[in-house]
């Protein structure tokens, strides 16, 4: 694992006046995306910063890793369409090609596979570390504690500024979540952790310890796993959303891998990122028939009134979303191997989505149906409770959050992130003893 290079091109300048004064401003270009206007001199120049709530106009990063054309609604990874990986890619696949670059030989990929399997297993101290939860306590809660506590079990792989123990990091935290999640919703539902086995894939071993129970033998059953790594392969990596950015700000002050990526499921655990499937599936069976939905389509296009539409729209896209056909086609898959005939919630779901795509309203405003509208319904179907949804996205993510994290720690122009800020506050006055106040 080298350290990365700067892929990113000057592409000329760009002025800014100042009080009358011109300063000229490098703009850079990179492979694919807009350029950017590089405004790291602007304060030294100029005494001023730059405002940017939510940072929807700057780019934090520089990044090989994630391409997003929202306008056309394009997602690469490395340079693959996330159609061609789902279809034809497994998720141990993708996350090699996050990793590293590149789609894996054939012996790359068994070397791989065999060094994730090989850390599946938690220090057995950490099943201690469950009962310190209350039963009722959230899986999301749970998660955010165990992997935080990882660094206290795994010495051998926190020291950031060797290479050798960035990639044990980097492959103990792939193999350990799914064991993680899986224990979580043990605990929360009442049964018995079940252990990881080496002889089974990644998706299988992730389904066998979430719902296999030491009373019968566990039946694999094929459509659910192939739904289940298609699932984990649509969230691997999404550039640079809120809790990716949240594991970089946190590694850029030097922070362990295991306290950066319990960061970013705190972070994914808010309603408005991992939580959006969930607020869909209650959208949805609020609706409740076919015939409701004009109704709610009136609600949507009410300014005065507080309904909308969960599940449509994207901070990103201003198109299709590219993982909701392939999230749709799961979801069909799913139910008809579970024996859901007729599911009434799927039955909104599409008419749903035929409406909006046909109303004029919804073309206008760019509301096209995102991933969350299937995956919520998708994984009902498969067993997990709502609570589970958001644990799910945080296991398929977490390749791509140490993607990133490993990015970010290898690139020699990373600083300690920190934001600047407009101060609005009062301006200095004298202090008044408490007798006088």
């Amino acid at each position: 694992m080298s350290p990365s290079k700067s892929r990113a091109k000057p592409s000329g300048t760009d002025q800014l006046a100042d009080s009358g004064a011109m300063i000229d401003l490098q703009v850079m270009s990179g492979t694919m995306g807009p350029d950017v206007i590089d405004v790291r001199k602007l304060y030294a120049e100029t005494g001023k910063f730059t405002y940017d709530p939510g940072f929807t106009s700057t780019a934090s990063c520089e990044s090989s890793i994630t391409f997003i054309d929202g306008e056309e609604g394009t997602l690469l990874h490395r340079g693959y369409t996330i159609e061609e990986l789902t279809e034809h890619g497994s998720f141990m696949e993708t996350c090699h090609l996050l990793l590293f670059g590149e789609l894996p030989s054939k012996s790359e990929m068994l070397e791989f596979e065999h060094d994730i399997t090989m850390h599946t297993m938690l220090h057995e101290q950490l099943y201690n570390f469950f009962k310190g939860f209350r039963r009722d306590a959230h899986p999301m809660a749970i998660m955010c504690g165990v992997v935080g506590a990882l660094s206290a079990f795994y010495h051998d792989s926190t020291d950031i500024t060797d290479e050798h123990q960035r990639k044990i990091a980097c492959y103990r935290m792939i193999a350990k979540m799914p064991t993680i999640a899986a224990m979580a919703f043990k605990y929360h539902i009442g049964q018995p952790f079940i252990y990881p086995r080496n002889d089974l894939r990644y998706a299988d071993n992730f389904l066998r310890m979430c719902f296999a129970v030491p009373a019968e033998n566990w039946v694999n059953r094929p459509a659910l796993s192939h739904a289940m790594d298609k699932i984990f392969i649509l969230h691997a990596d999404h550039e640079q959303n809120a809790s990716t950015s949240t594991v970089r700000l946190a590694g850029s002050s030097g922070a362990n891998p295991f306290a950066c990526i319990a960061a970013g499921i705190a972070c994914l655990w808010g309603p408005a990122h991992g939580g959006a499937n969930e607020a869909a599936l209650s959208m949805l069976a609020e609706i409740g028939s076919v015939d409701r939905i004009p109704e709610y389509i009136a609600k949507a296009k009410d300014k005065d009134d507080p309904f909308r539409l969960m599940g449509f729209g994207h901070r990103v896209y201003k198109n299709y979303d590219p993982r909701a056909r392939v999230m749709q086609a799961s979801c069909h898959e799913v139910l008809e191997e579970v024996g859901v005939k007729n599911d009434p919630l799927l039955q909104v779901a599409i008419e749903l989505e035929r409406i909006a795509l046909e109303d004029d309203y919804f073309a206008e405003k760019k509301l096209f149906p995102n991933i969350d509208f299937y995956s919520g319904i998708t994984l009902k179907a498969m067993g997990f409770p709502t609570s589970m949804f958001t644990v799910l996205f945080a296991v398929a993510r977490t390749v791509g959050w140490i993607a990133q994290w490993r990015e970010m720690i290898e690139d020699p122009h990373q600083k300690i992130g920190r934001p600047r800020q407009l101060y609005t506050g009062e301006p200095p006055r004298a202090y008044v003893p408490i007798d006088k106040r």
